[in-house]
């Protein structure tokens, strides 16, 4: 294969990563947008004008909030945001130091080099293995925890703002209710709660206490409750009426979830099916006939074809996986 051909696969490979980058970007901002008219109440069915009139502005005035939360800590000029590894460490609920994380990365990085140093690999080889234990993998294995750990709050968070609405609707103020749910709660939940609290106690304000919850859970839900009780502070507004909305919020967005994942399971199988197909033809064509395939992994085009083989299948993936993330 010449190398005109070369830079030719290697230009389509490029533009392809490219239209897929802007797909997926396409898709975050669609879904923002109509997270932003979630928000505003645009979709909410006909009522009084004078009552419409006051929860639109209601949902404005949080609007707004969350706008200005954004310009906060942790978000660029841009609207990205700026995840350090400590931060991303309390995200996940790790109790250890940005130095005992990179102690610790040095432990896969060392297990795959030593493993392609094993299997006879050249120096390139060496180097990405290198890289992808140190910077990938537990980047990857971090992100993961994040997700669960997320997953769990937000299972828990409706029960705990509807108990918090019943503590206020007893009487109990706002800081001692978020002291009951952080005892009676458990988990990701009972853990920012009584943070919140304990900064409450130093003499940070509640509101500034949520609002320093949401970097360590940047959940849209999250960012609603500190919002409402920033809001409850400022106007002296229903907080039991803000929370129990939430967690109606919360509980629909499960059931849309839900609906969702029935509806691309179908989708899923036959993506994951197209993604398994090469592999287990060329593991049958490995146990039947080693000569025939072993030419991809002995000779230089083979070992091209095979570069671009896996290249073409990991875009498929990607695609196939950004048409079926459905983000609600």
């Amino acid at each position: 294969m010449s190398s005109i051909q070369i830079i030719i696969i290697l230009l389509i490979v490029i533009v392809l990563i490219a239209s897929m980058m802007a797909f997926i970007m396409a898709q975050e901002a669609q879904r923002k947008k109509h997270l932003r008219s979630v928000i505003l109440g645009q979709n909410a069915a006909p009522q009084k004008m004078s009552e419409k009139d006051a929860q639109n502005k209601r949902r404005a005035e949080i609007a707004r909030k969350l706008q200005e939360s954004k310009g906060q800590d942790g978000v660029d000029g841009k609207g990205k945001k700026k995840t350090t590894i400590k931060m991303a460490l309390e995200q996940a609920g790790l109790n250890i130091s940005v130095k005992q994380f990179w102690i610790f990365s040095l432990l896969p990085m060392v297990a795959m080099v030593g493993l392609s140093k094993t299997m006879g690999h050249g120096p390139f080889v060496l180097v990405m293995a290198a890289i992808i234990g140190v910077l990938g993998l537990p980047r990857v294995v971090l992100k993961r925890l994040t997700a669960r750990r997320q997953k769990k709050f937000l299972e828990e968070f409706p029960d705990a703002l509807e108990a918090t609405v019943r503590l206020l609707k007893a009487g109990m103020p706002v800081s001692e209710a978020i002291a009951m749910i952080a005892k009676e709660f458990t988990g990701p939940v009972g853990d920012e709660m009584s943070r919140i609290y304990d900064k409450q106690k130093i003499g940070v304000s509640l509101p500034e206490a949520a609002l320093e919850a949401t970097r360590r859970m940047p959940l849209p839900e999250m960012q609603m409750f500190a919002t409402g009780l920033a809001i409850q502070a400022q106007t002296g507004s229903s907080l039991s009426e803000v929370l129990m909305n939430l967690s109606g919020v919360i509980r629909a967005r499960f059931r849309l979830k839900r609906k969702v994942k029935a509806l691309s399971s179908e989708a899923i199988a036959s993506a994951s099916i197209i993604g398994a197909l090469p592999n287990l033809v060329a593991l049958g064509m490995y146990a039947t006939n080693r000569e025939y395939i072993m030419v991809l992994f002995t000779t230089p085009n083979g070992k091209v074809l095979l570069a671009g083989a896996v290249i073409w299948m990991l875009i498929g993936i990607m695609m196939m996986k950004a048409m079926i993330n459905f983000k609600i």
